[in-house]
């Protein structure tokens, strides 16, 4: 006599169909590739619209990524070609407004062939040295106070020191040598004196 509670296992697909996942093959639950599937809790649909999203978004990542390469790149040779033409070109604007300067020398040399007399030789090369140094005091240039008799190594290159004939003349400027030059308050060239001792 057969058993009617006898229960018959169900077939290993079974709870893949009932669950609505893929199988280990790849394929869809219902035995398709997920387009015609008639499962509601079928996940295939849901999970290729995902991989297409995701793939989308990785395309326009890549793509920002190129652009802002290539961006960085231009930029990078736009600003090693403009340093370079700044080193080059730094001193035009000096050199142009120094141009009168060697147009007047060159005045003052062929009226000095000409001229008998050295006075007036004299007085066209202050007038060129003054139109020198003007110029150069626009820029920024400034003459180290010569007025200065105290010694002080922010200013002043001591080349030599000489026995001071009075006691208040030790530590003190006995002879500038050579001038010194401030631009814009940094000191360029330090003034070469004579230090008392």
């Amino acid at each position: 006599m057969k058993n009617e509670n006898t229960q018959v296992p169900s077939s290993p697909e079974a709870p893949n169909e009932q669950e609505g996942i893929r199988t280990e093959e790849g394929g869809c639950c219902c035995g398709g590739n997920g387009g015609g599937c008639q499962n509601d809790r079928c996940q295939c649909a849901e999970q290729e619209a995902a991989e297409v999203g995701t793939d989308q978004k990785l395309a326009e990542l890549q793509d920002k990524h190129l652009r802002l390469a290539a961006e960085f790149d231009n930029f990078r040779r736009r600003n090693a070609r403009e340093r370079l033409d700044m080193l080059v070109f730094a001193g035009e604007d000096i050199i142009k407004g120094l141009l009168p300067v060697i147009d007047d020398f060159e005045r003052a040399i062929k009226s000095a062939e000409a001229a008998p007399d050295g006075a007036s030789m004299f007085e066209g090369i202050k007038l060129i040295y003054q139109k020198t140094l003007d110029y150069l005091k626009s820029k920024g240039l400034q003459e180290i106070d010569p007025a200065l008799t105290d010694f002080s190594t922010d200013f002043h290159d001591a080349v030599t020191k000489f026995p001071a004939s009075a006691a208040e003349q030790k530590g003190k400027i006995i002879e500038t040598i050579q001038k010194g030059y401030k631009l814009n308050d940094k000191v360029i060239r330090f003034a070469k004196v004579v230090v008392g001792e």
